[in-house]
């Protein structure tokens, strides 16, 4: 058993995040593990710039109202509890509504991960969605 010292929160980059976004690891695997987990705090209105996982990504919606959307579909609308799967490849963004804030627990693993373009105001007012 192991006691894992944490490192202090982090404010996420404005090169690849819009507004305020903040990550504390939960954990980092060592080789052979690859494994990530971090909780991601955003402000209203904050929001990934579309990216993807070489592997994949599970998002588990802790507090708030989260927006997820997958290029080409709709803006889906979770909340705590929901459990969102992207899969390996799949370009994608995730953030807080513009009226609450929203914390979500991040898995993934590797580091193969690539960013993309900023979604725009106009991407993230698109209608939303509870169901895909």
């Amino acid at each position: 058993m192991e006691l894992i010292e944490r490192p202090a929160s982090r404010k996420l980059p404005e090169a690849n995040f819009t507004g305020d976004a903040w990550a504390d690891v939960i954990y980092r695997g060592e080789q052979p593990s690859t494994t990530r987990a971090n909780a991601v705090h955003f402000a209203p209105g904050a929001r990934t710039a579309w990216h993807s996982h070489g592997i994949g990504q599970t998002l588990y919606i802790v507090q708030g109202i989260a927006l997820i959307q997958f290029r080409g579909g709709k803006i889906l609308e979770a909340h705590p509890g929901q459990v969102i799967w992207t899969p390996p490849g799949e370009e994608h963004w995730h953030g807080a509504a513009p009226d609450h804030f929203m914390t979500h627990i991040a898995l993934w693993e590797g580091d193969d991960v690539t960013w993309l373009d900023h979604v725009t105001d106009t991407e993230y007012a698109a209608p939303r969605t509870r169901d895909l």
